[in-house]
């Protein structure tokens, strides 16, 4: 995501189901005219936690689409029977409710639990398998990558799909 990301408060980050999520940041120019720039933006993505500032408001946040440039990414962790696979550059709310890997063997979906944050657990044996993953947002809308990832993966990789929000 490069520089373009910030931690949220416990609020908005929401356990982690926000991770990934686009915000969009505005100078109000009502408070600190000299600092701002009238009609000026910049739309970060959650990627972290931060404390709570109990003297500012935590729940009026400025949620925008993401805009995502190629499909979404899936990273490969964990070890036999544990793959966590880390759900990234996903587009739209940007947001993850529900994620299914199936294997090119087992020929069924097989609904993933989240970890933390956009980190999705599998507790099957997949090894050997190519990789195909259903991806629904927190809108509902549901994107299918077949086939994403090769059957000779490993641990530690990466993979690009074409499919996205």
């Amino acid at each position: 995501y490069g520089t373009k990301t910030a931690a949220l408060s416990t609020t908005l980050f929401n356990d982690g189901k926000a991770c990934g999520g686009c915000y969009q940041i505005v100078c109000d120019g009502t408070k600190v005219p000299q600092w701002c720039r009238r009609g000026t933006y910049i739309t970060i993505t959650a990627t972290n936690l931060c404390p709570p500032n109990y003297n500012l408001p935590s729940d009026n946040g400025g949620w925008v689409g993401c805009r995502r440039s190629g499909g979404m990414r899936f990273t490969i962790n964990g070890r036999d029977y544990f793959e966590l696979v880390l759900i990234s550059n996903v587009g739209g709310v940007g947001e993850i409710s529900a994620a299914w890997v199936r294997g090119s063997r087992t020929n069924r979906w097989e609904a993933m639990s989240r970890n933390w944050g956009s980190n999705w657990q599998s507790l099957s044996f997949l090894n050997g398998q190519a990789l195909s993953f259903r991806v629904q947002a927190s809108n509902g809308r549901i994107r299918t990558a077949l086939n994403v990832v090769p059957s000779n993966w490993r641990f530690g990789q990466s993979f690009k799909s074409n499919v996205q929000f």
